[in-house]
């Protein structure tokens, strides 16, 4: 089955081929990194009419791509949420309109099952059941995976996610937007040892998350120690890195062992971070547990996770109608 997947949650226009919910024909992303960057964070007015302006070069490109024709797709999925409601309409009524004008069946899909699945385009998927560790600008939960549409929430962050106190510890430093990949870039070049930041377990034996707090204790020691040199950010920068890292890493180990899964995933634009891909294979080397990682273009958003979670569920049966809608924030699905 090809299913051609449709994702506008946030700041990225993307589009993609997929057959089987395994093989990635085409991939096509549009990022608005440079139109948001001067403001510090996603505007969303702005994103969504740079996702008008987008979204039919995207889909062009990737069928383009992918070598086919628009007769060929069989099916079409459309992230529905959780996201920027004007962001998401755009990628969704366009959808709408595709699977109607073409006659095939389409699939409202829940951003955060694709970024679970988006290491299923992997060559070495992990095998049922294994617990995901989610992490984005959005979202910091951890999940117990049994099947392809099948997961239970077994923690989540209580105030900030991990990729919004990146962002925001950044800006504190005035390095710039998107932050995460800035902090971790500096965060190599610094001692996490000459500044120590308390790690924000909460209760060690629950699976939640806080980074408010340790959020602002970094702004508290920037006002306190005003960072005059290069050095210095890079120390703040690598304190930061090494205290979240370090709490993300414990918690995803004890989830796995809770679970008496022997094999763990982490999935989520900050799965990209380099700090923390280190930190999770080192404990999960240590507890003798398989890691799992999406390669750096499946950890942003991006379209391939989109279609892969709609095949399985245009397979099964389920299709979406030209009454339903977008929403902001994170729905409950059962668990198989």
């Amino acid at each position: 089955m090809i299913v051609l997947g449709i994702e506008s949650s946030c700041d990225e226009t993307a589009a993609a081929v997929v057959c089987d919910g395994q093989q990635i024909r085409a991939s096509v992303v549009a990022s608005q990194v440079a139109v948001h960057g001067p403001y510090g964070g996603v505007v969303p007015e702005l994103a969504s009419r740079k996702h008008i302006e987008a979204i039919v070069p995207v889909v062009s490109r990737a069928v383009a791509q992918a070598g086919i024709t628009a007769k060929q797709i069989d099916g079409v999925a459309v992230t529905q949420g959780p996201g920027l409601v004007g962001s998401l309409l755009v990628g969704f009524s366009f959808a709408k309109g595709f699977a109607y004008g073409h006659g095939i069946p389409w699939i409202g899909v829940d951003h955060l099952e694709g970024h679970i699945n988006s290491v299923f385009l992997e060559p070495a998927p992990p095998p049922f059941p294994f617990v995901a560790l989610l992490v984005s600008g959005g979202h910091t939960s951890i999940y117990h995976v049994t099947s392809h549409l099948g997961y239970q929430l077994m923690g989540q962050t209580r105030d900030d996610a991990v990729g919004e106190a990146y962002d925001k510890v950044a800006k504190m430093l005035g390095l710039g937007y998107p932050g995460g990949l800035i902090i971790d870039r500096l965060a190599a070049q610094g001692d996490p040892g000459k500044v120590i930041f308390t790690r924000p377990f909460l209760d060690k034996a629950r699976f939640d998350f806080s980074f408010s707090g340790i959020k602002s204790a970094v702004g508290r020691h920037i006002q306190t120690h005003p960072p005059i040199r290069h050095a210095d950010q890079a120390n703040i920068a690598a304190a930061f890195q090494a205290a979240v890292v370090e709490v993300l890493a414990f918690k995803i180990i004890h989830a796995a062992r809770e679970k008496g899964c022997r094999h763990l995933a982490v999935v989520g634009g900050v799965a990209a971070n380099r700090g923390l891909r280190e930190a999770v294979a080192q404990d999960a080397a240590k507890a003798q547990i398989s890691v799992h990682f999406p390669s750096p273009a499946l950890c942003g958003d991006n379209a391939a996770m989109v279609a892969a979670v709609g095949y399985h569920r245009l397979k099964a049966g389920e299709r979406s109608g030209m009454d339903d809608d977008v929403y902001s924030r994170v729905k409950s699905r059962p668990v198989d």
